[in-house]
């Protein structure tokens, strides 16, 4: 049964009003969440959810943010993948946009929602293929299924609430926190004002700032050396990468989470603690 025009609009009203909670958020400067002690006590930090609502209500309890005014939470990668609506295989995973919107909305300045590349491609447009099915197709085909012929009003709000996301976040203890690995930074180099300016459309095309951010997959140790020292990073953790054991450790300077399989996992970090590597790898806990 397709929505009510009550619900379309408190839909609509949810993401614009995500948005500006977004923009607004007081540990954001420019494209970059900033978290120090004065601001925060500990981040919980999740990867990709692709979906996966199960997973994510498991997040929120695990958060419990309501009794935790100082943690606050990452989430990357919602859209694409998980259950899909019976009669079309249209992709549910806009319920868990949703989700997060609400969320956001909640508890404004805790809730943190970077960009990934999943995201990405639904505001630019750009074709994602998975098992023969273009999954940008089943999005739509899914917010069709729910909200009929409000489905593009409803997309452009969806999407304005995705373009005003963070690229990052940045912790006062040396971690950085986004999304992929930008390729080739230590041969290419990284245009790191992109953290700190309005966002252009050649920075979400491909071979654009946002767009290497958000795709890159180089996880060779030199790599991580050279964009850990751009921005000014001692850790890097991201997710992107598909993990069997719902988190990976390709070198000594980099951390992968995956939270959309059986074996997801998060990491609860404290921002007030100078943590290694492999102090922080042992903070990973399964979900």
């Amino acid at each position: 049964m397709v929505a009510s025009q009550e619900i379309v609009q408190r839909v609509i009203d949810t993401y614009r009003q995500a948005a500006r909670a977004n923009r607004e958020t007081a540990a954001r400067s420019g494209n970059l969440i900033r978290l120090s002690p004065e601001l925060a006590e500990d981040v919980l930090i999740t990867a990709d959810l692709h979906g996966q609502r199960l997973n994510f209500k498991q997040l929120v309890r695990v958060a419990a943010l309501d009794s935790h005014p100082k943690r606050h939470v990452i989430l990357q990668e919602v859209l694409h993948g998980g259950p899909t609506y019976p009669s079309s295989q249209g992709c549910m995973s806009h319920l868990l946009l949703e989700d997060v919107a609400r969320w956001k909305l909640e508890f404004p300045q805790q809730v943190h929602y970077l960009l990934s590349n999943h995201e990405l491609s639904e505001l630019t447009d750009f074709p994602i293929a998975k098992c023969g099915r273009i999954l940008n197709l089943q999005l739509r085909a899914g917010i069709h299924e729910q909200y009929g012929d409000a489905a593009s009003e409803v997309r452009d709000a969806a999407m304005e609430f995705v373009g005003s996301c963070p690229l990052a976040m940045h912790l006062s203890n040396g971690v950085f926190l986004c999304h992929g690995a930008p390729n080739l930074v230590d041969r290419n180099g990284f245009d790191t004002s992109v953290f700190d300016r309005p966002l252009t459309a050649d920075d979400l095309r491909s071979g654009g700032a946002a767009f290497r951010l958000v795709w890159g997959r180089d996880f060779r140790p030199e790599n991580a050396a050279a964009f850990a020292s751009l921005v000014g990073a001692k850790i890097l953790i991201h997710g992107h990468e598909p993990c069997a054991a719902g988190y990976s450790v390709p070198n000594s300077q980099q951390i992968i989470l995956d939270c959309c399989g059986q074996n997801a996992c998060y990491l609860l970090l404290p921002v007030t603690e100078d943590l290694n590597h492999q102090q922080i790898v042992q903070r990973i806990k399964p979900l």
